[in-house]
């Protein structure tokens, strides 16, 4: 009796920690919170009322948005998948898609589904700074990296052909007489997971066809405007749902998020 009372507490024990260790209002399956606008359910109404493409220089789409609305074969519904051909042999640029929107401080939410291994997209902050979604990479290159600035997390990960998350408090660069006095900040909660906390964004990476400003001067030169939240398309299939965003006002240089 004492054993199995004993090992009784201990799961209790454990359990009780994993829990803790989950934010709340964090982790697949997240419903927005207070003040959150939801800007894609996976819907096609939703998709072409707040979407758009980045007609950066190497955009070779049209609109409409040619990404697929599909069937969501795990939870059922619908959700959004980047397998647009403009991009396919991975030319990131060709067809990826914005918010109508612009946005500067924000905590966001973001659900992605890889359904092949080696599958790529990205979430860019501000359309500059670039999460990665990387199947198969542990590299500052790979999953859920804040890309060539911190390593991938990657034991957090749930891995190809399940639902993923992050949700991210990020500040962006503060200027004074337009030259940047500070740099972005971005925490990441991967799959309710702290991975990344305050993270110090020095530039955008990939050049000019990755970003807004990834063009001036080696991706250093930021400039003081609002963009929208931009998803990549590679032409991999590689699928997204339940992305909501609330806009914040952070006065000091911290991306905390808190229990």
């Amino acid at each position: 009796m004492i054993a199995r009372h004993i090992a009784t507490t201990i799961v209790s024990v454990v359990s009780l920690t994993a829990a803790c260790n989950a934010l709340a209002d964090t982790g697949v399956g997240a419903k927005p919170i207070a003040g959150a606008e939801l800007v894609l359910d996976g819907s096609r109404e939703m998709l072409d009322e707040k979407w758009t493409y980045w007609q950066g220089p190497r955009f070779k789409s049209s609109l409409p948005i040619k990404w697929q609305v599909v069937d969501d074969t795990l939870d059922g519904g619908k959700c959004v998948m980047t397998d647009d051909p403009a991009a396919a042999g991975g030319k990131y640029g060709a067809a990826d898609i914005l918010t109508k929107k612009a946005y500067r401080d924000f905590r966001l939410h973001v659900e992605f589904f890889i359904a092949k291994p080696g599958g790529n997209s990205g979430v860019y902050l501000q359309n500059r700074y670039e999460i990665q979604i990387l199947d198969g990479d542990k590299t500052k290159h790979g999953m859920a990296a804040v890309i060539n600035e911190a390593e991938a997390p990657y034991e957090a990960y749930n891995g190809a052909g399940k639902w993923n998350s992050y949700d991210i408090v990020f500040r962006a660069a503060r200027f004074a007489d337009g030259k940047l006095t500070e740099k972005a900040l971005v925490t990441l909660v991967f799959n309710g997971k702290k991975v990344h906390d305050k993270v110090t964004i020095n530039q955008v990476w990939g050049g000019a066809a990755s970003g807004v400003d990834g063009g001036n001067n080696g991706g250093k030169g930021i400039t003081d405007t609002p963009q929208g939240l931009k998803l990549q398309a590679e032409g991999h299939d590689v699928r997204y749902r339940n992305i909501w965003i609330k806009e914040l006002d952070l006065k000091e240089p911290d991306t905390a998020l808190t229990e």
